[in-house]
């Protein structure tokens, strides 16, 4: 068994690099716009991008997962996998193209739609234009999952992500081409992930099966309002916040801003999720692949608890490594020339926490979810993904002109939270296992106790002056991880073991 978890954990690690290393040069945009562009193009760009985000889902209509699903179950019918490959690209590509041409045509009513003025309709065909491009890299990045070819993904993937940073910094500093410039590098980078992986294409053939197809739809489509409805768990808050009344806007924050501008420092304080979302991106890209490849092996049910256990455990860690000192990170003045988010951004470090929180139960609902896609009944994913974001909007739309920012943060926690017990019930119905689940509450419970103690005692100062509060977080980090060794204490003996006997050998 741990032979498998080292290889589902080896996958981890190679797309978790390259997808770490994007991300990090990704992440230099950060600082890069909250700097250069104003508070109010920065809402501007977040509005478009969460939904971007949405869009992304109808765009390729859950035909990756389903892609996966059906080529591994045919992976020993010579030929099938060309024509399954050759289907699927060619739905996506008439699809997204017709789609695409939809928005560009609408673009101001769209732009109206989405809270933003009919004069940034532009800003909407560039987004078009990105939807139209990553979807054609939908199939050709599946391929190179089922292959296990993690190398080519993560190159494709650096490399364009490398390609937007560039582009982005080059139209935006020296050429001061403000705005447009996010959305043309964004483009860019996409053309250049979908120059690389052409290679992929060596199995396309001018080949369409309507059997295929209605098969792959079968399985996908559920993942349509599962898909849109996960997403809207973290980003209806954004399209909630920017109809936010002026009036709320000044009780609550003061003078001097605009809905645009709260939309903007919310999603550039929410980015520091990244820490988080990373993981968990990272972790599913190697957990679908590994629960299909090993759903009727004999220890199935045990090494799926392993796996949810350590995941879980590993992602509640970063949430309060990240709770005690991503908020220092943005305050510190590096060099005493920049800050990573301007001090006007400060007002809203105050949800960081809770985003944070919410990523761990995410964190839980993908490990669940195995047992629905294993068993064949994604017909409940919409069920458990409309629970988390009809909470989610309902808080959101409660809270948020009482709190603003701190509003939309707790209706993100009370979504994910639901959705996690809703996918828990039917998973666990349908693909009985018995989790290590009071383990996990205790470990759960006691960091919110380290991280409300650290509140109530650390000194809160920057990292140049706190070296005290520096001291006491590492102090509770190291508790932490002394409580989860002896709560899991046959899994840490066991890792121990093998990392002693590798070092032995050399």
């Amino acid at each position: 068994m741990f032979s498998k978890l080292k290889l589902l954990f080896k996958d981890t690690v190679i797309y978790g690099l390259s997808t770490i290393l994007a991300r990090s040069l990704n992440y230099l945009l950060v600082p890069l716009y909250a700097n250069k562009l104003s508070t109010f193009d920065n809402g501007v760009q977040t509005i478009i991008y969460a939904n971007i985000a949405l869009a992304n889902v109808l765009f390729s209509y859950g035909l990756e997962t389903s892609y996966l699903k059906v080529v591994s179950d045919s992976a020993h019918q010579n030929g099938l996998e060309k024509q399954l490959f050759s289907t699927a690209f060619i739905t996506l590509f008439v699809t997204s193209t017709l789609f695409a041409l939809i928005i560009a045509f609408f673009s101001p009513f769209i732009a109206q739609l989405i809270g933003l003025s009919t004069e940034d309709f532009s800003f909407v065909q560039y987004a078009a234009l990105i939807l139209w491009i990553d979807t054609l890299l939908v199939i050709p990045f599946a391929e190179l999952r089922l292959k296990r070819k993690a190398v080519q993904f993560a190159i494709a993937r650096v490399v364009g992500v490398i390609a937007v940073v560039v582009s982005a910094i080059i139209l935006i500093i020296p050429f001061h081409i403000g705005l447009p410039g996010v959305f043309i590098s964004e483009a860019f980078g996409s053309l250049v992930s979908l120059v690389l992986v052409i290679p992929v294409f060596h199995q396309f053939r001018l080949f369409f099966s309507p059997g295929q197809l209605r098969e792959m739809l079968r399985i996908g489509l559920p993942y349509v309002p599962t898909g849109i409805a996960g997403l809207l768990i973290h980003l209806i808050d954004r399209n909630i916040l920017i109809r936010i009344p002026p009036s709320e806007i000044e009780r609550i924050y003061g003078k001097g801003y605009e809905a645009s501008d709260i939309v903007g420092i919310y999603g550039r304080i929410a980015a520091f999720g990244v820490v988080l979302q990373l993981f968990i991106q990272v972790f599913r890209f190697a957990w679908q692949p590994f629960f299909l490849q090993h759903a009727k092996d004999p220890d199935a049910k045990r090494l799926f608890r392993h796996v949810l256990s350590i995941s879980t455990l590993f992602t509640m860690f970063l949430a309060l490594a990240a709770t005690f000192f991503v908020p220092d990170l943005v305050r510190y003045h590096y060099a005493d020339r920049f800050y990573l988010l301007p001090p006007r951004y400060w007002i809203g470090l105050s949800i960081l926490p809770w985003i944070f929180l919410s990523y761990v139960f995410d964190m839980i609902s993908t490990n669940l979810s195995a047992g629905l896609l294993i068993t064949g009944n994604t017909r409940y994913l919409p069920v458990v993904t409309f629970a988390g974001a009809a909470v989610t909007a309902f808080f959101c739309w409660w809270l948020i002109p009482q709190g603003g920012m701190d509003g939309a943060a707790y209706a993100i926690v009370a979504g994910t939270a639901v959705m996690c017990l809703v996918m828990a019930w039917y998973s666990l119905k349908v693909f009985p296992l018995r989790y290590d689940w009071f383990k996990l509450f205790w470990l759960f419970v006691a960091a919110i106790v380290l991280a409300f103690l650290e509140f109530r005692f650390g000194h809160g100062q920057e990292l140049v002056q706190g070296s005290t509060d520096i001291f006491l977080k590492i102090v509770f980090l190291a508790l932490y991880l002394a409580l989860a060794a002896s709560l899991f204490r046959h899994e840490a003996m066991l890792v121990v073991a093998k990392v002693s006997n590798k070092f032995s050998r050399k």
